[in-house]
């Protein structure tokens, strides 16, 4: 049936979610929020077996309905996952995949509490993994129950799991933001000289133009989205005033900032007392990364498998592989049968 659609063997049911944690968020964003849960075929087959369960989280600006998006010549995501639980030959263990949107209007999440964009960590490891846990089949415990991404949906597993061993005992990290004196820093020169040339060195007149027009026409857009998403992620006030890491207007550092941000970063998390433990009890660490990333996060993740090495953890499935940041969908199968062997 391609290249319009494939002959389904397993089932991706489609839900609308009510939080209530994300009720009055501080952006007014939904709290209805779309929830996409995969189904593999041994599901319906063996209707007295409980399964593990994996969570699918999106990078910076991803939303729930860009699963489905198709690029040339190349399957979708949902339908890679229908491939690999449904093979005929070296299927993987079978698993319910959830896929769950932390969309803000900012971007993102960043898939952790803050006052700036609202409470998307509570909502995904609590509100989320309860309800599924209540409506399928899992093997409801931390040790069956893994999260997975790319990019910021990367950063977001791998803080998940240290800060929530409680919920997840296994993570896989596609080019997951870490390191962010390497990852985030670069960035800020070049918002400060947009923010000088096009908007008076102001980020709410970039705002307003930003929402006036077609996003991203503009050459900066994306790295001013960024840094601003990032600040409401990472530093917010307890009001919800969003702090900048750096002066706008030369991009220099703010050190009592910049360390609210480092905070966050999961290569330092990893080296607390509380990051080496939930390190140390997960089942499953998966690592990878393209050696051409644009925004060296092949870095981080050579300095977070670092981490886990000093932890102590469970060794981890590493691999830097000849890419860029973007085009890499098909790194997903390889991680998700790896968590799944692993949480089976």
């Amino acid at each position: 049936m391609q290249p319009w659609s494939i002959s389904w063997r397993g089932r991706l049911e489609e839900h609308v979610f009510e939080s209530a944690i994300l009720r009055h968020n501080p952006l007014g964003d939904p709290a209805a929020r779309p929830l996409l849960v995969y189904l593999p075929p041994a599901y319906a087959a063996e209707p007295q077996r409980r399964f593990p369960s994996i969570y699918l989280i999106q990078g910076m600006t991803g939303q729930l309905d860009m699963w489905r998006n198709r690029s040339a010549f190349r399957p979708t995501v949902p339908e890679l996952i229908d491939e690999l639980f449904a093979g005929d030959v070296e299927a993987a263990p079978p698993t319910i995949i959830v896929f769950v949107d932390c969309w803000t209007s900012f971007g993102g999440s960043q898939f952790i509490d803050s006052a700036g964009t609202g409470r998307y960590g509570t909502y995904l490891a609590d509100e989320v993994v309860d309800w599924v846990d209540g409506h399928y089949r899992t093997l409801a415990e931390p040790a069956h129950r893994g999260i997975a991404g790319k990019s910021s949906g990367g950063y977001g597993a791998m803080i998940n799991a240290l800060l929530r061993p409680d919920r997840f005992g296994g993570l896989a990290t596609h080019a997951g933001d870490a390191l962010f004196e390497v990852c985030y820093q670069d960035e800020f020169a070049s918002v400060a000289r947009a923010l000088r040339d096009g908007f008076g060195g102001s980020y709410e007149r970039w705002l307003a133009d930003f929402r006036s027009r077609p996003a991203f026409s503009n050459a900066a857009d994306a790295a001013l989205l960024d840094s601003y998403a990032m600040a409401a992620c990472y530093s917010a006030d307890p009001d919800g005033t969003v702090q900048l890491p750096f002066d706008p207007g030369t991009g220099e550092l703010i050190p009592e900032v910049w360390a609210r941000w480092l905070a966050w970063d999961p290569v330092r998390v990893a080296r607390t007392e509380e990051g080496i433990a939930a390190l140390r009890s997960l089942r499953a660490i998966y690592i990878d990364a393209g050696t051409r990333d644009e925004y060296h996060l092949d870095l981080g993740a050579e300095a977070f498998r670092r981490a886990c090495a000093a932890a102590g953890s469970v060794t981890p499935f590493f691999e830097l592989f000849d890419a860029a940041h973007g085009g890499i969908e098909y790194r997903y199968p390889i991680a998700l049968r790896y968590l799944a062997e692993r949480l089976a």
